[in-house]
């Protein structure tokens, strides 16, 4: 799956604080996302992570 750093993620499950989206800080064996509602950060592993996201939104302007 492609994920780049920026791009907000829809997850299938949603944060205590009622949010399903997260903003994908560092990319790499694990995530470093941040829920887009609370400001809270998390590091996951990948393969975690993959398997609960719904959809990815990117700023196509921004990528070279």
């Amino acid at each position: 799956m492609d994920i780049r750093v920026g791009d907000i993620l829809t997850m299938k499950k949603k944060h205590p604080c009622g949010c399903f989206t997260w903003q994908v800080l560092r990319v790499g064996a694990d995530f470093k996302l941040k829920c887009t509602g609370c400001g809270h950060e998390t590091m996951n592993p990948r393969s975690k992570v993959e398997k609960y996201i719904k959809s990815v939104q990117r700023d196509e302007s921004s990528s070279s």
